[in-house]
């Protein structure tokens, strides 16, 4: 299930199972369903308030609803929106307006309308990867190709796609673009392949004039999608037509991807996007505030740059928290207030970000092993239990499915890294020294950041 109208109806069930019917009605009546992809639901808002209040009470309610209607872990993320001139569609209605258009589905796909080039905050950290996306939006194909955005979660990387999608749209009638996640490729090569339908599969992203890649790290471990990926990318690029790429590393680095892959991923440019410095993150706040109703101080705005650096997504989001306290109180906010409304961001920036990978190194170093043993398909005792533990770990410390822990460990089903977690669950209870080295390892997984 893919259809984000299909999907919000099912939520919206659920919902009516655990919240009163006011509740349902007053704040979650006029949220639109944006996107479902990769295993986040994205739901447009009116404003910040409406986010901040969901997000404050009834999040935990929304996410086990939406797993439930999903038949899967799903994450939730909000988009403030605004209010349309027109009445926004009830669930239903999304529904049966999603059923109308399935047939006549764009080959354009769903690109973000708040995601364009003028809306983007370049700074030092962006600089580089916004000019090559700027110039592959203005000649396509004629410049870098393929183009090869990479850096950590929050930075941008989805926000340039779009943006490069969008310009060629305006700047060449009727173009073709298709933006699509891996994961979404690989789900639709799946279905194609199960209902007979690899000709139309084919069509679709072969005669793109652009096409976008979301993600390529979720290729990781999926040979028949690389396969099949490795021919649509000859395909493009042979016809002269732009590719896209985004990626939390650079090629070299993604795990388990085939070497000929990596080859073509670096025939064109590689561009990295880092964390914002300070002038940056100011000027991504007072963009973002010259949208709203609320007014905020520079000295607020200075606060929250200060104390929110890891990325742009937490820093709009500390600032979508901040703005919905003043317009729910109305009253002017002091840096005082800021800094207790923003108290878990604040701690969270004092910890350093566990990612698989980070955690794929600590474990081999703690036993003596390599990286790649964590992801090879070798099965001795003296790496498999390691490799238990490493997922134990990720599952406990990473909020990540089953499925994507076992594609970042060798493409593992999502069985093989349940049964290591209950495995070494059980271990704990009657081994010491098992249960000291989990703790060890969990303990330098959590020293903070250095500031």
């Amino acid at each position: 299930m893919s259809n984000p109208p299909e999907i919000w109806v099912k939520v919206c069930r659920e919902l009516e199972k655990v919240i009163t019917p006011d509740a349902l009605h007053r704040w979650f009546s006029s949220i639109v369903p944006l996107s479902y992809e990769a295993g986040r639901l994205v739901l447009g808002v009116e404003n910040a308030i409406y986010q901040y209040w969901i997000e404050e009470n009834y999040l935990n309610q929304l996410r086990e609803c939406a797993t439930l209607a999903v038949g899967r872990e799903v994450k939730i993320s909000f988009d403030v929106v605004g209010s349309k001139d027109r009445p926004t569609p009830t669930a239903e209605e999304h529904l049966l307006q999603a059923e109308g258009k399935e047939k006549s589905k764009p080959l354009t796909g769903e690109l973000v309308s708040r995601y364009t080039f003028e809306s983007f905050v370049a700074g030092v950290n962006s600089q580089f990867a916004h000019a090559a996306a700027t110039a592959v939006a203005d000649a396509p194909a004629r410049t870098y190709n393929p183009l090869f955005i990479h850096g950590s979660v929050g930075l941008g990387k989805t926000h340039l796609l779009h943006a490069i999608g969008h310009r060629i749209m305006q700047k060449k009638k009727g173009a073709k673009i298709v933006y699509v996640t891996s994961e979404q490729f690989t789900n639709e090569f799946i279905s194609a392949i199960q209902h007979g339908e690899l000709v139309k599969f084919r069509r679709r992203f072969r005669q793109a004039d652009c096409l976008l890649i979301d993600d390529v790290q979720f290729f990781s471990g999926k040979d028949r999608s690389q396969e099949e990926f490795f021919h649509t990318f000859n395909t493009l690029f042979d016809g002269n037509r732009q590719i896209v790429l985004s990626s939390d590393s650079p090629p070299g680095d993604v795990a388990n991807l085939q070497k000929r892959l990596v080859s073509r991923f670096e025939w064109g440019l590689s561009a990295e996007l880092q964390s914002p410095d300070i002038e940056t993150r100011l000027a991504i706040l007072r963009k973002k505030t010259s949208t709203m109703q609320v007014r905020l101080g520079e000295s607020v705005l200075h606060f929250i740059a200060e104390r929110v650096k890891t990325n742009v997504r937490r820093l709009e989001g500390a600032l979508n928290r901040v703005a919905a306290w003043a317009a729910l109180h109305d009253r002017h906010i002091t840096p005082a207030q800021v800094e207790e409304l923003l108290k878990d961001f604040i701690q969270q920036e004092t910890k350093p970000i566990v990612t698989i990978e980070l955690i794929q190194r600590r474990v081999a170093e703690g036993y003596d092993l390599r990286v790649a043993d964590m992801t090879s398909k070798r099965r001795p005792a003296h790496i498999a239990l390691p490799r238990m533990v490493a997922m134990y770990l990720s599952r406990k410390m990473t909020g990540k499915s089953l499925q994507e822990i076992g594609e970042s460990f060798g493409g593992r089903d999502h069985g093989t890294v349940l049964h290591a977690c209950k495995t070494i669950t059980s271990k704990m209870q009657g081994d010491d020294r098992l249960h000291q080295m989990v703790g060890l390892l969990t303990h330098k997984l959590e020293e903070p950041a250095e500031r």
